[in-house]
């Protein structure tokens, strides 16, 4: 990183966010099974989770993602994010027999420690409609990043149908502002929280704490 470069505006930030998510959207939607949480890495140093835990979380969404994969074959379109060990399974599934396998597989998986389960028993979803979700995403990231009162890298975003999943450890504050921005996002038809809620205390406690000022008086 050039750290003699300029300060990074927000509303340049969020276009890119929006640019990024479109982008992935259009280079995965023809796959059936999908992994959550791709973009965001440079983020990783202000992530709320522990490194270990977000290692752990990208193990999650592999095997559980390749299982499926097994399991399903091309007769679903499943995505599993993972966020601090609990699994949001969101996507469609052929039967309710299906949606029941589908937890209790993901639910077996190494480190999982809980699982939603918000698989709808549809057709697969149309590649317009993938591509609106992505668009939907953008939108709500985007908007989280301009606001002043809120860290929305803290938020993790998922969409399906138009349905917006918010995860991430925040504050009771904080999901509050959250959820009020993605419900004020245009195409958001409804809001579902999968928040792990945390105090300001927690949060003072995983944040950075910044570096000792130096005194510059000079020796005598």
């Amino acid at each position: 990183m050039n750290r003699f470069a300029a300060p990074f505006p927000k509303a340049r930030a969020a276009a890119l966010v929006l640019g990024a998510l479109t982008l992935v959207g259009t280079l995965s939607a023809c796959a059936p099974l999908v992994i959550g949480g791709a973009v965001g890495t440079a983020l990783v140093a202000t992530d709320r989770r522990t490194s270990g835990a977000q290692l752990e979380d990208q193990g999650i969404e592999l095997r559980a993602t390749n299982r499926m994969r097994e399991q399903l074959g091309e007769r679903g379109n499943v995505s599993v994010t993972s966020y601090n060990r609990q699994v949001l399974l969101t996507g469609e599934v052929p039967t309710e027999a299906a949606k029941a396998a589908a937890e209790q597989t993901v639910a077996s998986v190494d480190n999982v420690r809980s699982v939603v389960n918000e698989l709808a028993v549809l057709g697969v979803s149309s590649l317009t409609q993938r591509s609106s979700d992505t668009l939907i995403t953008g939108r709500v990231k985007a908007a989280m990043i301009e606001a002043r009162d809120l860290a929305g890298n803290a938020v993790k975003v998922v969409t399906t149908r138009g349905t917006v999943y918010l995860m991430g450890r925040v504050t009771a504050r904080e999901a509050d502002r959250a959820t009020d921005i993605a419900r004020n996002t245009s195409g958001v038809q409804r809001v579902v929280r999968v928040f792990e809620i945390i105090t300001d205390e927690e949060l003072a406690r995983i944040l950075p704490q910044p570096a000792p000022v130096k005194d510059a008086t000079p020796a005598r």
